[in-house]
Parts: structure tokens; C-alpha cells; sequence
């Protein structure tokens, strides 16, 4: 049944740009240093020093603008947005208002109905990020770490086209995977360096006005995204239905109770007091400098997706994981370039006993223990038949225990298979002359029993013999016995 109510959500994702130094300083964006050590004077506010533009900030913004099909401004002007708060050492944030970098982008996501949705992207602008207020281990006070206080961020607005929690995790991990494939942040969102703000609105079904949002703050996992979108629809539906009215307001979602709550009323752009910062000349770019960086794009998720379909015959599923974190991508591509085996192969075990290992000894791709060379030497050794599937289980945990090559570990267990029909035969034919009541239950109609034989046969061969071999023998034998 249709709902009488339509979900509107908009996001803006803060993603915090992997630079050495910080958008207007030289001091380090280095994560996990003391706290204060890495800020200086610029940072901090001091009387008379000036800000002095990253250019790496500057790239970065155009890579991520090109990617998403983005308008990417020839002049672009930093902006002082006003508000007073403990970790804001100026009184003021250096952001971009009326003239972004970038702007009019667009994504593509599955939208709720399984076909692919337009999400609009209204404009990514970059700012400083604020030092840390730290409440814990202070007593009655609170502390203040300025480490991060001018890290460069890249702030991503979409327009109001999500309409569901899922599709704004959808969108969300789109943004997150594109940032990674291009370099420019590292999206580690335990750190803060990708955290996303939520505008929540809901309106009668058919309408077009938009409804009282609220804007959920600093939500630093896809998890508690879609807990805090969902907990806050919920919230205004009811508030509504019970004849209530939804304040625009910020609000905090506390992930131990699972709800939001009030921070405080929502500022409108004019309480900020917006002007253009006297200490920053305009960013201006040319056609030139555009082009440049577009040379250096990488291949994008969904553009290496389709060719993954093609090129390999991947089903389309198995595709977009794969290319879901660009190191894994890469993996991949490099064993099935390697092998014989078939990429659809190379694909399942990735995604299957590589990733299961990965994920047991917490390990990212970078960090595996098996080549993508060696796990092909691996996989060609079962589509030569030197070794059965199962076998090739034991030698996996042999490459990843870092013994020697596939074909090293295969010869020294002495895990080769047994092909040779004859030898196959000589075993099948004692197996079932050690088993006639079986071999009569058989052939009166339960054929389920040829899993019984299978297994005697790979029992008493260690494992060794082809199952095919092994399957086809004894039904040519039980079938005429």
C-alpha cells in the first residue's frame, strides 16, 4: 500500500581532502598527533597573518567536479562564514557561498523501484574544517584540539532527490567509493574524514511544496545514517498525524538511544553573515588547467563496471562489488589477466575465500597475503585438473600461510589429482564390492545414494581423484552392476 507521505532528503557530505598540509597553512593534516601540535599561527587566528591557498585543495575539487559530470567554475571566490564557537579560534570559517568551484554535477543510483535514478548534485565547495571540542576527561570544562582546524574539506550538496534512507545510503556510498577511485580522500569515516549531514522533509504524497526539513549533524557512519533518516521521518510523520508541526531546526542523532534530538534552531544563510574574504584573491582557472586535470582521471566505478560485464563476462552483480573499492578492482583484473581459468572464476574467489580470509586476519586487499599472480597460478592449477576444488582449498591456505607457490605447495603434500581412469576404476570397483546393500537400494531408484559412493571413493583416495572422473565411473558401473 502506498504511503500518504513523501520523503525528501538532501545531503551534504563532507569530505576531507588528502593534502599533506592544509588548505591556507603549512602545518600538517597528519591524523593522531597530540593535540595543538599542529596548528599554527594561520590556524589559530593570529593578528596579522594571512592565508595563502593549497593549489592541491584546488585540483582535488576540479578531479572530483569532472567525475560527476559537474560544471567546474572558471571563477570561484572564498567567503567568510560568521558563528562563534570554542573551536573556531577566528570567529569565522573560510567557506565559498555565492561562487562555488563546482557545481550542476550529477549522479546515478538504483532508485527504489530497481530502475537508475538521477541524483542532482547542487554544488561541491571547498572550506576549512574547525578544530575538535573534546568533553570527555575534563571534568566540568571541555578541551580544545586545533589539529584539525584548517584541514581542507570538500563539501558535496545534492538537491532534494532522495527518497528514502536507502537511497541516501546508496548515494552516500557512491560519493564515498568516487573520492577513494579518485585519491582525494582517503573516506575514512572513524577518523571524521567522510561524514555527511542529513535534511530530512516529508510532505503530503502528489505535492510539490517542500516540507519543514531538519538537518541532522555530523553522521560519521553509513550505518547510523540510515538509522538517524529513518528514526527522523518516522519522528515528523507522527509529529504531523498528530496534529503537531515540524520545527526547522539542527539536531543531533544519538546512536546509543537511537533517536535524534534538538541541538538548536537551523540558521538561515544571513545569520552567517556571508562576505567574501578580503585576504583571498578569487580562484581563476583556465580551459587549460580543466583539461589537464581531466588527463588524470582514473576509470570511474561505473564506467569500469560496464566494461568488467563485457570485457570478462562477469554477471552484473559480482561487477559492482568488485569495483566497489578500486584496490580490489585492480586485483582482479590483474589474476584473470594472468590465468586461464575464466575471470568469472577469479571473481568468485575473490569475492568468496579471499575475502573470508581478508576479513578473518582484518586485512584490507593491500594488505593480502596471496598475489594476485599467485592466486592465478592457483586457479589455473584446478582448470588443468591437476588439483579438485577441494583440494584447491587446502592449497589456498598453504599460499596464504606464505609456504611457496601453488605448484610448489601441490608437489610437496603430494595433492595432485588422480586422472588416471584406470586407477579411478580400480578403486570404484572396490568400493562397490564393499557395498552391496547400498549398490541394491541404488539401483531400485535411490539415486541419492551416488553421493555415498562419490564420497567412499574420495575417501579412500585422500581426496585425490577427479570427481568427475569419479562420478561418471561409478554411475557407468552402478548402472550395469
Amino acid at each position: 500500500m502506498s504511503s500518504p507521505w513523501e520523503v525528501v532528503i538532501g545531503l551534504e557530505i563532507h569530505a576531507q581532502l588528502a593534502t599533506v598540509s592544509k588548505i591556507f597553512s603549512g602545518a600538517s593534516t597528519a591524523y593522531g598527533a597530540e593535540p595543538n601540535t599542529q596548528a599554527c599561527l594561520i590556524d589559530l587566528g593570529y593578528p596579522g597573518v594571512l592565508p595563502v591557498l593549497n593549489e592541491e585543495a584546488v585540483r582535488m575539487a576540479c578531479k572530483f567536479g569532472l567525475s560527476v559530470n559537474a560544471t567546474v567554475a572558471r571563477r570561484s571566490v572564498f567567503a567568510r562564514k560568521n558563528y562563534f564557537y570554542p573551536d573556531l579560534p577566528k570567529g569565522y570559517q573560510i567557506s565559498q557561498y555565492e561562487l562555488p568551484i563546482v557545481e550542476n554535477g550529477e549522479l546515478m543510483i538504483t532508485g527504489g523501484d530497481g530502475n537508475q535514478k538521477r541524483i542532482g548534485i547542487t554544488r561541491a565547495h571547498l572550506e576549512e574544517d574547525a578544530g575538535k571540542s573534546i568533553h570527555e576527561g575534563f571534568g566540568r570544562s571541555s578541551g580544545i584540539d586545533l589539529n584539525r582546524a584548517g584541514t581542507p574539506l570538500l563539501e558535496i550538496v545534492s538537491e532534494p532527490d532522495l527518497r528514502s534512507a536507502k537511497e541516501a545510503i546508496d548515494y552516500m556510498r557512491k560519493i564515498h567509493t568516487i573520492v577513494r577511485y579518485l585519491g582525494i580522500s582517503d573516506g575514512n569515516m572513524q577518523e571524521g574524514s567522510f561524514r555527511c549531514d542529513a535534511n530530512v522533509s516529508i510532505r503530503p504524497s502528489g505535492e510539490s511544496e517542500l516540507g519543514t526539513r531538519t538537518e541532522i549533524k555530523n553522521l560519521n557512519s553509513f550505518r547510523f545514517v540510515e538509522k538517524a533518516i529513518n528514526f527522523e521521518i518516522e519522528r515528523q510523520i507522527e509529529l504531523i498525524e498528530d496534529g503537531g508541526k515540524v520545527v526547522q531546526e539542527t539536531r543531533l542523532y544519538d546512536s546509543d538511544r537511537d533517536e535524534t534530538r534538538s541541538m538548536r534552531s537551523k540558521e538561515e544563510a544571513n545569520d552567517y553573515r556571508y562576505f567574501p574574504d578580503p585576504d583571498l584573491l578569487p580562484i581563476e582557472i583556465d580551459d587549460d588547467y580543466v583539461e589537464a586535470v581531466r588527463a588524470t582521471l582514473p576509470e570511474l566505478p561505473d564506467a569500469k563496471q560496464r566494461r568488467f560485464v563485457a570485457d570478462y563476462g562477469l554477471r552484473q552483480e559480482d561487477a559492482g562489488i568488485l569495483v566497489g573499492t578500486r584496490a580490489v578492482a585492480d586485483y582482479f583484473e590483474a589474476a584473470a589477466v594472468a590465468t586461464g581459468a575464466g575471470a568469472q572464476i577469479v571473481a568468485n574467489w575473490v569475492l568468496g575465500d579471499l575475502s573470508a580470509a581478508l576479513n578473518r586476519d582484518g586485512l584490507d586487499i593491500d594488505g593480502s597475503r596471496i598475489s594476485p599472480a599467485r592466486l592465478a597460478g592457483l586457479l589455473d592449477r584446478i582448470d588443468d585438473n591437476t588439483i579438485s576444488g577441494k583440494i584447491a582449498k587446502e592449497v589456498f591456505e598453504a599460499l596464504w600461510a606464505g609456504e611457496g607457490t601453488a605448484d610448489e605447495i601441490i608437489d610437496k603434500k603430494g595433492l595432485r589429482q588422480i586422472t588416471d581412469a584406470a586407477a579411478i576404476e580400480a578403486v570404484v570397483d572396490e568400493i562397490i564390492a564393499a557395498n552391496p546393500t547400498q549398490v541394491a537400494d541404488y539401483q531400485s531408484g535411490k539415486d541419492k545414494l551416488i553421493g555415498f559412493f562419490v564420497g567412499q571413493v574420495m575417501k579412500a583416495t585422500g581426496g585425490k581423484a577427479n570427481p568427475g572422473q569419479v562420478n561418471a565411473i561409478l554411475k557407468d558401473k552402478l548402472g550395469s552392476a
